[in-house]
């Protein structure tokens, strides 16, 4: 993400498992991992994070597509619709940011992530 700010500029905030509520439920090993790490610039936004499955990282899960959603219907809709045929990986739940925030892996291999702040 340092690599992507240079190259393109914006603000780069990280936050490390160790700061959230997760590090209680996590390894050890993993609370300097990052969470969430966000590049925004204008209406361009990349988010990135450290977190795989227990399989790890492999060619393939390194890349999710983000959806930021606008309403709690459309997240419900979308993550519905995209999940079918799929493997619903992280079901949408409240998150301790103030989000609806879900994960799955559609028909064809690809990797998604649901967002809806309701803030």
């Amino acid at each position: 993400m340092t690599f992507y700010k240079e190259c393109l500029g914006g603000e780069l905030t990280f936050k490390t498992i160790g700061e959230s509520p997760l590090c209680t439920d996590m390894p050890a090993k993993m609370k300097a991992s990052i969470l969430h790490a966000s590049l925004k610039k204008d209406e361009l936004i990349i988010i990135a994070s450290d977190m795989v499955d227990e399989n790890g990282l492999k060619k393939g899960n390194s890349v999710s597509l983000m959806l930021n959603c606008n309403s709690e219907e459309e997240i419900k809709t979308f993550y519905a619709k995209l999940a079918l045929g799929g493997t619903a990986k992280h079901p949408l739940e409240e998150t301790f940011w103030g989000a609806w925030f879900g994960g799955l892996t559609d028909r064809f291999g690809n990797n998604w992530l649901f967002n809806y702040d309701k803030n």
